[in-house]
């Protein structure tokens, strides 16, 4: 018998089922038995974590298939299509996804284009040959911007950080049972190893209060200026919310599953950041 090697990071990235869900897997697997086979790469188990558990606690035989792929980087970017492709994820498990496969993508295309972390080379139509960047592949592909794209890398970066000290927090972070802002993750992503522990431990103990990202200091009205000038520009932003949201309201029933998800997380920002401004003006 083959032995099968359980890979931890392979093992992340494929979301933990709920109880119930695990359950009814397991029932299945008892009664029918495992009619698909598990998914291998040089040993390691890519796909079917939980029905390689099941059949082995319960005895049940499984078949394997192995696949080849040229790098580690290959192989997370398979198992991340493979799970975008089949599951209902939350906003931030997507962005974690979309966020893994950037910047795969960049090392697979850095190790093969001398460091160009920038330009892949793709084809259309026979033509010559068109340079298109490896955002705006997976901005297309994903069907989001490039902005997005790359606030997801950043987005991951500091998901998997969090990983390296508790993976209960990533686990929580990503299963939705703490909610934790995407601005607040992609500032984090590049602060200290301390700030990324204190972040975790309250994470997992359950003391982490959401809260907005950091701004930058808003500059202050002159001295001497008008008060009513403020209210004026403040009725004039009030227009332009109604206008955006009947805008917004309009083609939303044309956006995709992805598109709602991301336009759902900026709403949410910005209402915070609207009633953090409204604790400062309200004392």
């Amino acid at each position: 018998m083959q032995t099968i090697i359980i890979d931890e990071e392979f093992r992340s990235l494929l979301p933990a089922l709920d109880e119930k869900t695990y359950k009814l897997l397991e029932d299945n697997l008892i009664l029918n038995g495992c009619r698909d086979s598990l998914k291998l790469w040089e040993g390691h188990l890519i796909d079917g974590y939980n029905r390689y558990k099941i059949c082995t606690e319960h005895d049940i035989p499984f078949e394997t298939e192995d696949l080849e792929f040229d790098t580690r980087d290959d192989v997370l970017i398979w198992i991340i299509l493979n799970q975008v492709s089949r599951r209902n994820l939350t906003p931030m498990q997507l962005s974690h996804y979309r966020g893994l496969h950037y910047r795969a993508d960049k090392r697979i295309v850095s190790n093969k284009s001398g460091n160009n972390q920038h330009n892949v080379v793709v084809r259309q139509n026979d033509e010559q040959p068109k340079k298109q960047s490896t955002v705006s592949k997976l901005a297309s592909q994903y069907r989001v911007s490039p902005k997005t794209i790359e606030r997801d890398a950043k987005v991951s970066k500091a998901i998997d950080d969090i990983g390296e000290v508790s993976t209960e927090a990533k686990r929580m972070i990503l299963s939705g049972d703490v909610s934790i802002d995407k601005r607040v993750l992609e500032q984090l992503s590049s602060k200290s190893t301390e700030e990324v522990k204190a972040i975790a431990a309250e994470i997992e103990e359950g003391t982490y209060k959401k809260s907005a990202p950091e701004t930058e200091p808003t500059a202050l009205p002159k001295p001497g200026g008008s008060a009513a000038s403020v209210i004026t520009e403040m009725r004039r932003l009030e227009t332009t919310i109604e206008n955006t949201v009947k805008d917004v309201q309009s083609a939303a029933s044309q956006l995709s599953k992805s598109d709602l998800s991301e336009l759902q997380e900026t709403i949410r920002s910005c209402i915070i950041s609207l009633e953090e401004l409204s604790r400062k003006i309200g004392y």
